[in-house]
């Protein structure tokens, strides 16, 4: 994990952020010269499931994936995150062990900032702790429809909403279709819908078959979206 300097073309994705967004242009020009620029390579962990939780990270290139496994090595994808997403949020108001692992997926960029540095913007500024607690409160939301999702949909309804979601955060729409770039190996995108990898592959292969999807390495082209959005539901 190495230091790196900020670009002018990241002014953009870090005003996007939730920490952000609360801010006129100079608050938010004073707040990121407080953080970290930080380069995770490929494959690389950020910080690991129980390590200490003292910073917040802010994604601005890059896809990065959070997960957790279980005491006999099983591993779940909690999500993937890209630039303009903020996560380690939970350190704000309750430092402690960290609740799952980052590791980057493709060579990624960030700007990290402390959690003593963000008790200070919260005190000085309550309508970024406003913001932080919507972001919390979605975070709670999205693990309740996943919950209600493993228990209610079966692994292709699963599937499709999964590729859904990344074709909205990741998606390039081309003249064929919606491409996404997922950059997840087969494996972790079975993690990602809590599944085998069989099952998953089966599920895309069905829609593959349908005229639904094109396959391609670590990435899919959704050709029929209304289709597969309906599977979805």
């Amino acid at each position: 994990m190495a230091t790196t300097k900020n670009s002018p073309n990241d002014d953009a994705v870090v005003r996007s952020a939730p920490l952000f967004s609360a801010l006129n242009d100079e608050q938010a020009e004073s707040l990121r010269s407080t953080m970290t620029p930080v380069k995770v390579n490929k494959g690389q962990t950020l910080f690991k499931e129980g390590d200490p939780g003292d910073r917040l990270f802010v994604v601005l290139e890059g896809k990065l994936k959070l997960g957790t496994a279980s005491g006999d090595g099983r591993e779940n994808l909690l999500s993937i995150l890209g630039p303009g997403e903020m996560f380690g949020e939970l350190s704000v108001f309750d430092p402690g062990p960290r609740t799952s692992t980052a590791t980057a997926v493709t060579d990624t960029r960030l700007l990290a900032l402390a959690h003593d540095q963000v008790i200070g913007w919260v005190t000085a500024h309550p309508q970024v702790s406003l913001q932080l607690l919507g972001r919390l409160a979605q975070r709670l939301r999205r693990t309740n429809e996943a919950l209600a999702d493993l228990v209610f949909s079966d692994v292709p309804g699963r599937v499709a909403k999964a590729l859904i979601d990344l074709g909205t955060r990741f998606g390039v729409t081309k003249e064929d279709g919606l491409h996404v770039n997922h950059e997840l190996t087969q494996e972790e995108l079975a993690q990602l819908v809590g599944a085998s990898r069989e099952t998953v592959n089966k599920a895309l292969a069905d829609f593959a078959g349908r005229g639904w999807v094109r396959l391609e390495p670590r990435a899919v082209v959704v050709l029929d979206y209304e289709r597969l959005s309906k599977r979805s539901r």
